[in-house]
């Protein structure tokens, strides 16, 4: 990969994930509900999420599920269902006091791996970024030492921030009110990416 192409598809993969969606919101209320260090936890799982899904690009198998239209059909229902529960889920609980909210590491990468993989946007993205700047001639190995370590920090680095936002937000001066109607508008996040991802299969 030349320079110039690397450059190309760093600009592309920092537009990709910066851009706000669930990863980001889950990131910003990890970071609210539990502090830096557990928060990370999330963040690791959408590494692993990364990384998955860059392998499996490589191999050309997220090419196949978008041309497979019913188990694209499925993946965008399952995930507009689970988006919308978490986000339902998440309003139902935002008064309550975060201290009580019983999330180990382990739940809390768990629950970023599932928001992270089941967004459609993650496989359209990962196809993108291989139909359009891995070059056919050259041996797909050589490209991979180059696109995933740049992918991987580019990533670490978006969702990195996204939580220490919400790390600031958590530690801000907020009354009980002011928490509560964050955690909403977070959670409400949640349930507008699932209605908006639910419409995407009737158009």
């Amino acid at each position: 990969m030349s320079v110039e192409s690397w450059l190309v598809f760093a600009g592309f993969w920092v537009l990709f994930v910066t851009s706000p969606g669930p990863n980001a919101v889950n990131c910003i209320r990890n970071g609210m509900a539990f502090g830096l260090p557990r928060a990370l936890w999330a963040v690791l799982a959408i590494l692993t999420q990364a990384a998955l899904f860059l392998t499996l690009s490589a191999l050309g198998i997220t090419a196949l599920l978008i041309t497979a239209p019913t188990l694209f059909l499925l993946a965008k229902i399952a995930g507009a269902a689970v988006l919308i529960w978490l986000g339902v889920r998440g309003w139902m609980r935002a008064g309550q006091p975060i201290a009580d909210a019983p999330y180990g590491a382990a739940s809390i990468w768990m629950r970023a791996f599932l928001v992270a993989t089941i967004n459609p946007k993650s496989v359209a993205g990962y196809l993108a970024a291989f139909s359009q700047f891995v070059a056919p001639n050259v041996p797909i190995g050589q490209q991979m030492w180059v696109i995933v370590p740049t992918a991987l920090t580019i990533t670490a680095a978006s969702y990195t921030g996204y939580t220490l936002l919400g790390v600031w937000i958590g530690q801000a001066a907020l009354g009980a009110v002011a928490n509560t109607v964050v955690r909403r508008i977070l959670a409400g996040c949640f349930i507008f990416y699932g209605v908006a991802l639910a419409a995407t299969i009737f158009v």
